[in-house]
């Protein structure tokens, strides 16, 4: 047992036992030695009991001292001062003998192994010494019952920290385990936020943002109009009233995590034709919608990005674009669905669009991003084309695997 072994808290309890233990023996057989001593009328009976009164007081006070534990030289002191009180008890009586089994526990408790064996093993030469001269005898069993205890008391606390050492590690390994498992949830969770972020980012810039915008233009064009063309002028506020409807709709479905209202209604092909009449009455543009292909059923998820990323570069186009002729086509392949949105405007450099979030950005470049985002996520592809002065072209394509047998909520 080592010093380490009695300040381990796991193993508090089975040393407080196993202390106890000791020191009942070392009582127990101090007294035996005393009470044969008196009983038997031997001539040193008085210095017998005299010397195993010393040898429990000194022994008694040793675990008191508050140095004992802390310093290896004063335990070394300790144990020699016990050992030369044992060694005149020794010498008075043969039923010192015993005492050496638990004097094996102490000297390999509190001294380092490289000094606890021969302590050992000198004690083991004194008992075998003391009882012989006693006995005035040498024989087998003089010398293998001090050398058997030795052995044992050896042999079982090397045993004992062995599986200290076993039981440290594995303790070490759990608490490793605990703290890797509480970083893993940590990083976890946090890249949920982070997804979730992201997610609703998307969501409040293709639908909310979105019509806003539109309400705002609508609303501004009606300013315009007045007083002059009254009747122009409520025909934006109409519009604008419509797209609040709408967005009041998007709104509620946002929250209640549903689909699209138009997919809800209809197919993707019907949805993005309607998106394309909206945009063309909102914002004066003319905005053609084309299907290629024999459509297909998609799964939800895939007609929710294909509808958003629809919405998000019209929306691009009516802001930031000029243009006066936008072609949106939607194209159904054996193993693909793509969808191209081409406008004739003042187009732009991709390379040079500030990344989101930048000191650049001013609140652009966002759009561009939760494009990719959508069709990365359904492992498709986006891809930007445009120059100055020569439009803009956007072509994201998506695997199209087979339409599930139910409908799915995807946002």
């Amino acid at each position: 047992m080592t010093e380490e072994a009695v300040t381990a808290p796991s193993l508090t309890p089975v040393l407080r036992v196993l202390r106890s233990c000791l020191h009942l023996m070392v009582a127990a057989l101090l007294g035996l030695a005393a009470a044969r001593a008196v009983a038997d009328h031997r001539p040193h009976a008085p210095a017998v009991l005299a010397t195993a009164v010393v040898l429990f007081a000194l022994y008694v006070a040793g675990p008191r001292l508050p140095r004992l534990r802390g310093s290896t030289g004063a335990a070394a002191l300790w144990l020699t001062a016990v050992g030369l009180v044992w060694l005149v008890l020794l010498a008075l009586t043969p039923d010192g003998v015993w005492l050496a089994f638990p004097l094996f526990f102490v000297q390999l408790h509190l001294l380092p192994l490289r000094w606890a064996l021969p302590a050992v093993a000198a004690t083991t030469l004194a008992a075998v010494a003391g009882f012989g001269w006693h006995t005035h005898t040498l024989g087998v069993g003089t010398v293998l019952g001090p050398a058997l205890g030795a052995a044992v008391a050896v042999a079982v606390v090397l045993g004992y920290q062995a599986l200290y050492r076993e039981s440290e590690q594995r303790r070490r390994l759990i608490e490793e385990l605990t703290a890797a498992r509480s970083e893993l949830a940590a990083a976890e969770h946090a890249a949920g936020v982070l997804a979730e972020r992201e997610r609703l980012a998307r969501e409040i810039h293709d639908t909310l943002a979105q019509g806003l915008s539109s309400i705002q233009l609508l609303l501004r064009a009606a300013e315009r109009a007045l007083p002059e063309r009254p009747g122009a002028a409520l025909g934006h506020v109409r519009q604008a009233r419509t797209a609040a409807v709408d967005n009041l709709a998007e709104a509620r479905r946002f929250v209640r995590a549903l689909s699209p209202p138009d997919l809800e209604t209809g197919s993707l092909p019907a949805a993005l034709e309607r998106l394309c009449a909206t945009t063309e009455r909102a914002s004066g543009l003319t905005v053609q919608c084309q299907v290629s292909g024999a459509p297909t059923a998609l799964p939800t998820p895939h007609e929710v990005a294909l509808l958003r990323i629809a919405q998000s570069a019209l929306a691009n186009t009516v802001q930031h674009a000029a243009a006066r002729r936008v072609e949106l086509t939607l194209s159904y392949m054996d193993t693909e669905v793509a969808l191209d949105v081409v406008d004739d405007g003042t187009g732009f450099v991709p390379a040079q669009v500030p990344a989101p979030g930048s000191a650049a950005a001013s609140g652009t470049g966002f759009g561009l991003a939760a494009m990719r985002a959508r069709a990365r996520a359904l492992q498709g592809t986006l891809a930007v084309e445009s120059a100055p002065g020569e439009g803009t072209a956007i072509a994201v394509t998506l695997p199209c695997p087979a339409a599930p047998a139910g409908p799915e909520a995807a946002l």
